[in-house]
């Protein structure tokens, strides 16, 4: 793919049109919409650091691999490892969140098409399906891959302009300014308001997920060096102006706030109640393409991750996991692995909607800090750091601490409780998760990992020096 498709590639997996609206309900109780704008500012600044911090890394290290392998580059096999499977933890805590979040949009479209009750264990079947299909899509090559993310990026844009403009035109009531930029509102059962707006940083954090594509598929990019940090920091920036105009389009359409909140999926309700039903069913389906955009680009780049870090040793059974098709040179078991395990993470969703919200946040809490790692131990290197042709010169310091300071208190917020009381449906599970990870991640590099992990040197010295010029 060019330039145009691995930006396109990570604008996808960001998706405003899934973040933003899988977690809509999610931000208007926990802040309401003071936090959900103003937390989309100032998050998406954040974000905009570390992804350029990032963005010089993968610079200098434009492989598959991506985040690990950056990781083991600057500081041994040992944190690139431990990187790897945070790295997988996120990515495959953001396809079973985007992909069960999905299914909650295509049960509310059932629903007003043809009044069908979207139960969990309807909603989770619906999932299942969504996961098939993103398997067949992804199985017939990166060539379909490219194209699909190079349709997303005008189906977002175009979206959200029709989703804004609609519900900007058609209904006759709209919420003030006032209501719109410094109402809060907190049902999580906390009283601290400010623990409460940090909880609230969630939907703009999971949203801002998934950039890292562009550095996975950077062996499948042309001129990767220049073309992967570029992809990265402009689907961020493009994603923060789109996802905050969508937003506020959102939140003054609202007709009903309370209605709104009881709602089982709280955008679709604003576009009943300000559009209509024959409204709401064309912006719910503009709503679950993009969704479906989404999620096909992050199991490309989920894919490519276990790909990568089978094909270095990494984890269980990795001969199977990093075998290619010989006909589109598509990881095919790792596909379907890629599916496997979402499917496995959301099952607890049949239970509690609580549950749902802890594996967006398992995505977060994963995928976060495998960013900043590879970014702290840059900043660790100093100049002894041999930066790629895109860099961030003197401002890469301030930048990089900027983030690794942010990363760190991001994921303690979120492995702590996001309602109380605190019971057995509405405990959040991502710490534990976590933690599963991390002493996986250890026993594993104390019995196999240390002997059967390694990077490999790609090619002859010939070769290599021909894949940098192609880079480049």
């Amino acid at each position: 793919m060019g330039p145009f498709g691995n930006f396109a590639l990570s604008f996808s997996i960001i998706s405003v049109l899934s973040g933003c609206m899988t977690l809509f309900g999610f931000g208007l109780i926990t802040g309401g919409p003071a936090v959900m704008l103003w937390g989309w500012a100032a998050v998406g600044l954040t974000v905009l650091c570390l992804g350029a911090a990032l963005a010089e890394v993968t610079s200098a290290y434009p492989v598959a691999g991506g985040l690990f392998f950056m990781a083991d580059k600057l500081g041994g096999p040992k944190a690139g490892y431990i990187t790897g499977w945070l790295n997988l933890l996120g990515l495959l805590g953001g396809m079973a969140g985007g992909s069960y979040g999905m299914s909650l949009f295509v049960g509310a479209w059932l629903n007003l098409q043809w009044g069908f009750t979207p139960t969990p264990g309807k909603t989770m079947a619906i999932c299942g399906v969504i996961l098939l299909l993103l398997a067949v899509l992804n199985l017939f090559g990166v060539r379909l891959v490219s194209v699909l993310n190079s349709v997303s990026v005008w189906w977002h844009v175009g979206g959200v302009a029709a989703i804004v403009g609609a519900l900007a035109l058609v209904p006759a009531h709209h919420q003030s300014a006032s209501f719109v930029f410094t109402y809060f509102a907190n049902t999580t059962g906390w009283g601290n308001p400010l623990y409460v707006i940090a909880l609230g940083l969630l939907l703009a954090q999971y949203t801002f997920c998934g950039y890292d594509a562009s550095a996975h598929l950077s062996e499948e990019t042309t001129k990767a060096q220049i073309s992967a940090p570029q992809g990265i920091v402009k689907s961020i920036f493009w994603s923060w102006i789109v996802g905050f105009v969508l937003l506020a389009g959102m939140l003054f359409a609202i007709q009903d706030y309370a209605g709104t909140v009881g709602s089982a999926v709280p955008p679709a309700q604003i576009f009943l109640d300000a559009l209509g039903l024959t409204g709401a069913k064309v912006l719910l389906l503009v709503v679950i393409v993009a969704q479906l955009f989404c999620a096909n680009a992050g199991l490309a780049s989920a894919s490519r991750m276990v790909f990568a870090f089978s094909r270095d040793g990494a984890l269980p059974f990795s001969s199977t996991w990093r075998r290619l098709s010989p006909r589109t040179k598509t990881p095919v078991p790792a596909v379907w692995l890629s599916v496997v395990v979402p499917f496995c993470l959301a099952l607890p969703s049949l239970y509690s909607l609580t549950a749902y919200y802890a594996v967006t946040a398992i995505n977060v809490i994963g995928i976060t800090p495998a960013y900043a790692i590879p970014v702290y131990l840059r900043l660790r290197k100093g100049d002894d750091f041999e930066p790629g042709p895109w860099s961030l010169g003197r401002w890469s310091k301030p930048i990089g601490w900027t983030a690794v300071i942010w990363v760190a208190f991001i994921t303690v917020m979120f492995c702590l409780p996001q309602v109380s009381p605190v019971t057995q449906d509405s405990f959040n599970y991502a710490p534990v998760a976590l933690a599963a990870v991390l002493v996986l991640a250890s026993i594993g590099w104390l019995t196999w990992g240390r002997r059967s992990y390694g990077i490999p040197e790609y090619g002859t010295e010939g070769e290599r020096d021909q894949m940098g010029r192609d880079l480049v």
